[in-house]
């Protein structure tokens, strides 16, 4: 029973690192965190100001609005995007582990239950 558990194990290992490192998962988990990431950088976000700034300060608010948008939340997001993806494939992967722990737990339950 450990040799299996053991070898369950392991499998899991090898199949996170094969799907973290291979290239052509590498190729498909970029492409699914680019298209995430296309869609939440669509997204508009608004603020709103209690009241009306001046002139000056509202042309230097969307300077700063415009620079974080292009040039700051981009690889922010695609950082976050490609964490979170990795870590469901990661998450999908234990949960198939932990399925074939418990199928091999149960068939070995009766062999137990005949003494």
């Amino acid at each position: 029973m450990q040799t299996k558990l053991k070898d369950l194990l392991h499998q899991y290992k090898r199949d996170v690192f094969h799907r973290q490192h291979d290239k052509k998962n590498v190729e498909e988990i970029t492409t699914e965190c680019m298209h995430i990431t296309d869609d939440v950088l669509k997204s508009k976000y608004h603020y709103h100001f209690k009241q009306l700034p001046s002139a000056d300060r509202a042309e230097v608010i969307n300077m700063i609005n415009s620079y974080t948008r292009e040039a700051i939340l981009p690889p922010v997001i695609e950082k976050l995007v490609q964490r979170q993806v990795l870590l469901e494939k990661r998450m999908d992967a234990l949960v198939r582990l932990t399925e074939q722990i418990l199928e091999e737990l149960s068939a070995e339950r009766p062999a137990h239950n005949g003494r």
